[in-house]
């Protein structure tokens, strides 16, 4: 039998650690990224993870979208905050330092939006928005020549999205 070195070892501890990450998250996360996650400990191996995620799921506590993507439920947000703190710290701790950068690309991921309409004579109407979470930062349509074109700018935007609207908003209210 393969001895594993982590704090986590059983199935609740398991299940536990996995709705303490899911919590952080502001967005349903892909399988990946959550296995990512939560493998760090090494007290527990992946077949005990996808176990115990199907049991979590099954049970209300965690819910996958269309998509594949897993979110905790409120449900699943009322049992870890009864029951989060059971974890050892230096796991949490760690979890933290694993999730947070993660969190944070979701939550800007959530604020940039860009969708394209192709029209009949071969260009695509651009619509590019930033949010900061609460309002509309910026909101712009732009006309380009071709569908390649219009994926070109949509993922410039979402790469440089604050960026242009600071330039954008530097020009606007530069003195003249």
């Amino acid at each position: 039998m393969e001895e594993h070195f982590g704090f986590i070892r059983d199935k609740l501890d398991i299940k536990i650690l996995l709705l303490y990450i899911l919590e952080k998250l502001p967005s349903p996360v892909e399988p990946v990224v959550l296995s990512d996650l939560a493998l760090f400990d090494g007290g527990f191996t992946w077949f005990d993870y996808t176990d115990c995620l199907a049991e979590l799921v099954e049970s209300g506590l965690v819910e996958q979208d269309p998509k594949g993507r897993y979110a905790i439920t409120e449900k699943g947000r009322q049992d870890v905050g009864f029951v989060g703190t059971s974890i050892p710290y230096s796991v949490r701790a760690k979890a933290d330092r694993l999730t947070a950068p993660v969190a944070a690309a979701m939550r800007r991921a959530c604020q940039i939006e860009t969708t394209s309409e192709l029209r009949r004579d071969g260009s695509a109407v651009v619509s590019l928005r930033l949010s900061d979470g609460v309002d509309e930062v910026l909101s712009l349509r732009l006309t380009a020549p071709d569908e390649a074109s219009a994926a070109a700018i949509e993922r410039r935007f979402q790469k440089k999205a604050e960026a242009l609207c600071d330039e954008i908003l530097g020009l606007l209210t530069a003195e003249e």
